[in-house]
């Protein structure tokens, strides 16, 4: 007896049943899909978050340069203030050398000598040094005195060298005892 209800029912089932199937592999693909896609996600995410730490350890390490640059640049504006005003320094002590060599002063090493055609005793002329902060001369070395040999050109002038605390025992100036 197949009625044209059976006929339906069983057609109504085969086709929910599917119905179902097709539901039920359309919900495993969607879930798969899923899975694969927050999978994805994840890495991109870590991805992310990686680049985001390399970003900001790039900013962090720019930033730093970026000092150091400033620090660099203030460096070397003050190293160039420094140089020109050394430079200035330097050419007043040329200019001020200049005059000194048109006023019979000389240079030595790092020494300055004076000579004067001023007509002293001894005494006289060491306080005349004195004044202007300065003493007679202590020779120091063999070339020191070929130096003022040459500067005197058979002039006669007194040096620093006495014998008044004890007649014979001759010292310089500075108290040391002179040695040959």
């Amino acid at each position: 007896k197949d009625t044209a209800w059976s006929r339906c029912y069983r057609l109504t089932a085969v086709c929910v049943v599917l119905l179902c199937v097709l539901l039920l592999t359309a919900i495993t693909v969607l879930w798969i899909k899923f899975t694969n896609l927050k999978t994805e996600n994840n890495q991109l995410q870590t991805s992310n978050n990686n680049m985001n730490m390399k970003n900001n350890q790039l900013q962090t390490s720019y930033n730093n340069m970026t000092i150091e640059r400033d620090q660099l640049q203030t460096s070397y504006n003050n190293l160039t203030i420094e140089r020109d005003q050394l430079h200035l320094e330097r050419d007043g002590y040329l200019w001020m050398l200049c005059d000194l060599y048109k006023r019979k002063w000389f240079r030595f090493n790092s020494s300055l000598y004076f000579m004067t055609n001023e007509n002293k005793i001894w005494t006289e002329s060491r306080q005349d040094c004195r004044d202007k902060g300065a003493d007679l001369v202590i020779i120091n070395s063999k070339e020191e005195q070929d130096f003022i040999g040459k500067q005197l050109d058979s002039s006669r002038v007194w040096i620093g060298l006495s014998d008044r605390d004890k007649e014979g025992e001759w010292k310089w100036v500075d108290g040391t005892p002179l040695t040959t």
